[in-house]
């Protein structure tokens, strides 16, 4: 059965490649502007953009984030919370396959571990990703629909991908013919016996 990596299609997307942020930076400086503002929306996150991912060596904006799960379970989770989000966001739907050259970890984004943005990682939170291996999450973590539901409670904007681990990807990844999905489209799975 064939494996994928999700990430969020970007808005204002330059020629056929998801490049790193920091790569962006050089690169395209306006859109590197315009996809960092998001981590001006809270006080401590800022600080993402120093932050060291262990295994890897690099800066959390040295490496492209990928959702492990379709994106459906994510918007599932939302819905049946009653939560509001946008109908229609798109994802490239990547064979795992794409990644193959680069270096690769899987940030496991841990409630235990997780100190807030503004700490350093726990070295603990990252394994090094071997491709051959990789299979993808099938449900939402239940840490995830805890925070979703304390976010609906309290009234506060919160991160939609919290607690949800992440494929941390040190380098570009061509997306030439990729599947785009919704994530308000259910995931179709087959099985590979036919049943």
């Amino acid at each position: 059965m064939s494996q994928y990596v999700y990430h969020m299609v970007p808005k204002d997307m330059q020629g056929d490649r998801l490049i790193p942020l920091n790569v962006l930076g050089t690169t395209y400086p306006h859109l590197y502007e315009q996809y960092t503002k998001k981590y001006f929306d809270h006080p401590d996150r800022p600080n993402l953009l120093k932050r060291q991912v262990p295994k890897l060596h690099c800066l959390w904006n040295d490496v492209l984030h990928f959702l492990p799960m379709h994106p459906f379970h994510v918007y599932d989770a939302l819905t049946k919370l009653e939560i509001k989000k946008k109908e229609n966001l798109l994802f490239f739907k990547i064979p795992v396959e794409r990644l193959q050259p680069n270096q690769n970890a899987l940030y496991l984004y841990s409630k235990e571990n997780f100190k807030g943005p503004a700490e350093e990682f726990d070295e603990q939170d990252f394994l090094l990703l071997d491709i051959a291996e990789y299979k993808e999450m099938r449900k939402i973590p239940s840490e995830t629909v805890e925070y979703y539901n304390a976010g609906k409670k309290n009234g506060k904007p919160f991160g939609m991908f919290h607690f949800i681990p992440y494929v941390l990807s040190l380098g570009e990844i061509d997306v030439t013919n990729v599947e785009i999905i919704s994530w308000n489209q259910e995931e179709v799975s087959a099985n590979v016996d036919g049943h």
